[in-house]
């Protein structure tokens, strides 16, 4: 079409009625583009949060906490979001990022710690 469109340009001394029909066939082109691409991305979305969900829940060492955040408003995500900010911030003081995997947890081990160096 866009060969067409080119090779008709001398014919019509690229008038400005020339310009506009292959401006306005390329607009709707992206135009329908723009909706295939979201419908494809749409599609996958649920598949690939599904298959997150079922490694959050099937690992032995998460917090099933996360299982069903799609489905959460965004406070209650904020919420979730400064309760992992917590988290790293108590696990920071330890080697092994896997020593603890939850506040409680961590709360408890830094207090442990902290028990011990004053003794």
């Amino acid at each position: 079409m866009v060969i067409g469109w080119g090779v008709s340009g001398p014919f019509s001394d690229f008038s400005p009625t020339w310009q506009l029909f292959i401006n306005t066939g390329t607009t709707i082109v992206a135009f329908l583009m723009v909706f295939l691409i979201q419908k494809a991305q749409n599609k996958g979305s649920p598949a690939i949060q599904l298959k997150l969900n079922e490694l959050v829940a099937s690992s032995k060492n998460s917090s099933n906490r996360l299982v069903d955040i799609e489905n959460m408003t965004e406070e209650e995500m904020i919420v979730v979001q400064k309760y992992y900010r917590s988290l790293s911030e108590l696990s920071a003081h330890y080697e092994s990022p896997q020593t603890s995997h939850s506040i409680e947890g961590a709360q408890e081990n830094h207090q442990d710690k902290t028990r011990l160096q004053k003794e």
